[in-house]
């Protein structure tokens, strides 16, 4: 299937679910769902990196909070005043969150990339703590207070500002997507392939694998900036913990490898499942077990399906079947023993 098709194919998605959610009449849905979406982009862009090439990053959080602080520290400075206060629109502010996160990623990337393994994951999670730290001491930003940022009420066509978030975010999620798989089905994606699957034996046939990981650590971060951009107006009252909090750093991770972190279709999967999983559980039991609720499907997924749902898929296609239809045939062709 080409890319435009695709495309197409996952807006006219998109459509009907925005449009099922106005059917439902609950505004939740819309906050439930921005969640989910946010996370949508969050795995996938983290698959990109840690799936593909076989870098796992835990400073997810840290390009999450690059994003949002752009947008808090834009907000900060158009609105210092009523007399010229400017309303800078959200996708606008994404491009800045991306662009923000996508030149510290790179950075990141040419500093750390040529450690590998552990060492590389561990200096991924030192970035998330050095930047958290100047957060809380940047007072222009709100520091260790936080800051507000106040979001309309409703918007023209649309209704409800969150309404308006979710939207952003669904579409931000497809294109995610699309990119995702637009890597995936390409030259660029196969270097990676050969990253992931021996790095020594790629650069010793010529694969340029630094330039192939800073591409990816560009692209992972830019996408996780973008996703966090439109947070502080989802959330009104933005601070610290609110945006380095574990969970995105564990989500990010256990979502690609419960879903599957070879395709650009596990990613998302994994994310509907763990994330709805999580939502409900918000609503009837409290947010504190969301952690809970990860673990144990990790535990369980490493233990039936370490290769994640599509893993599992596969396996079943490549064997079941062909194994079944060959038993019935041969004992089909098979003499009748005589007495």
């Amino acid at each position: 299937m080409r890319t435009p098709t695709f495309l197409l194919i996952c807006l006219v998605i998109a459509a009907v679910v925005f449009t099922g959610s106005l059917a439902v009449g609950n505004d939740y849905v819309f906050f439930a769902g921005y969640v989910v979406l946010q996370y949508v982009v969050l795995s996938t862009a983290w698959n990109i990196l840690g799936g593909y090439c076989g870098y796992v990053n835990f400073g997810t959080a840290a390009f999450f909070a690059l994003g949002a602080y752009s947008t808090v520290a834009i907000y900060k400075l158009t609105t210092g005043d009523d007399s010229y206060s400017i309303s800078i629109p959200i996708p606008v502010l994404m491009l800045v969150g991306g662009a923000v996160s996508g030149v510290v990623g790179f950075g990141m990337g040419y500093l750390t990339l040529r450690l590998r393994g552990a060492f590389f994951s561990i200096a991924t999670l030192a970035l998330a703590v050095v930047l958290e730290t100047l957060v809380v001491n940047w007072d222009y930003v709100g520091g260790s207070r936080g800051a507000y940022v106040i979001r309309p009420e409703e918007i023209a066509l649309i209704g409800n500002y969150i309404r308006y978030l979710f939207l952003i975010m669904m579409l931000l999620a497809v294109a995610a997507i699309t990119v995702a798989r637009l890597i995936e089905h390409s030259r660029l994606g196969y270097g990676f392939a050969t990253i992931r699957d021996d790095e020594l034996a790629a650069e010793a046939c010529g694969v340029p694998t630094l330039r192939l990981k800073l591409i990816a650590t560009t692209i992972s971060g830019a996408l996780m900036g973008m996703a966090g951009a439109p947070f502080p107006y989802y959330i009104s009252y933005l601070q610290p913990d609110s945006t380095f909090a574990l969970d995105y750093a564990v989500n990010s991770i256990a979502m690609p490898l419960i879903g599957g972190t070879t395709s650009w279709v596990g990613p998302l999967i994994g994310t509907l499942l763990l994330g709805s999983l999580q939502q409900i559980a918000t609503v009837t039991i409290s947010s504190a077990v969301n952690l809970l609720l990860v673990g144990c499907l990790l535990v369980a997924f490493v233990i039936v399906a370490p290769n994640g749902i599509i893993g599992l898929v596969h396996t079943y296609l490549q064997r079941k079947p062909e194994e079944f239809v060959g038993r019935r045939r041969v004992d089909a062709d098979a003499p009748e023993a005589v007495p």
